[in-house]
C-alpha cells in the first residue's frame, strides 16, 4: 500500500513545483513586458496631464482674446466706413 502511495507523491510534488515555476515565470515575463511598455511609452515623448491643461487654458484664453480684437476691428471698420455698408 505505501509503495502505491509513494509514486502519487512524487507526482504531485513534481506538478506542485512545475506550476510554481510556471507561476514564477508568468510573474517575471509579466514584468519585464510592463517595463518595457513603460521605456516605449517614454520614447514617445508625450506631455503630461498638467502640461496639456495649461496649454489648453492659454489656447482659450487666446481665442478669447481673438474674439475681443475681431469685434474691435469691427467697430473700428464700422465707424470708417462713409458709406454705412
Amino acid at each position: 500500500m505505501q509503495s502505491e502511495k509513494r509514486p502519487f507523491d512524487d507526482l504531485v510534488k513534481m506538478m506542485n513545483g512545475a506550476a510554481g515555476t510556471l507561476a514564477g515565470m508568468g510573474r517575471e515575463a509579466e514584468a519585464s513586458f510592463k517595463e518595457r511598455v513603460k521605456e516605449w511609452i517614454a520614447g514617445m515623448d508625450l506631455v503630461s496631464r498638467e502640461e496639456f491643461e495649461a496649454v489648453k487654458a492659454m489656447a482659450a484664453t487666446a481665442r478669447d482674446e481673438i474674439e475681443e480684437l475681431k469685434a474691435k476691428m469691427d467697430a473700428l471698420a464700422a465707424a470708417n466706413d462713409p458709406a454705412g455698408s
